[in-house]
């Protein structure tokens, strides 16, 4: 019998256990209450069994060269960026339902600019008119969205509601 797993773990064996936390939440495989409850699972095991429970089902993602969005690809996903400024939500939801149906990254990257555009209008509605000056940062936050969709790069807006995944 082996007794592999009831051995304790230590600050050492915590860190990389984080660290595949951390890229899940950045990926987005988890959302951030799960990766508050995995934290604390994790900082609080005491032994490799407690540990691999946390992060067991957290496989990294496989190494190697990813595959860059086509061109066209990347041209839609910037222009979903942008039309938000100018559309609000309808023009990015307009790309994602269209262009979206054909590429994975264009769906993702419009609706991240959704998203956006959801949260500025509910802050604008909540605030009664103030939030309104939110959107001279969302004019920049567009434009660098649409620089990373033209390099092909994910890109997610921080601090955001995504009703849309």
């Amino acid at each position: 019998m082996s007794t592999h797993g009831h051995l304790r773990v230590s600050d050492a064996e915590r860190e990389p256990a984080l660290g595949r936390l951390k890229d899940a939440f950045a990926e987005g495989r988890i959302d951030h209450d799960e990766f508050d409850m995995r934290a604390h699972l994790v900082l609080t095991a005491k032994t490799r069994d407690d540990l691999a429970a946390a992060t067991g089902d957290l496989v990294p993602a496989p190494a190697g060269p990813v595959a860059s969005p086509a061109g066209g690809d990347r041209m839609a996903a910037a222009v979903a960026h942008g039309l938000g400024a100018w559309t609000l939500f309808v023009g990015p939801l307009v790309v994602m339902l269209t262009r979206g149906r054909r590429s994975e990254y264009v769906r993702r990257q419009a609706a991240e600019a959704v998203n956006l555009q959801l949260t500025l209008l509910l802050i604008t509605i909540v605030t009664f008119g103030v939030g309104g000056m939110l959107y001279a940062v969302a004019w920049i936050a567009s434009i660098v969205g649409a620089i990373y969709a033209l390099a092909g790069e994910p890109f997610r807006y921080p601090w955001i509601l995504r009703p849309l995944k």
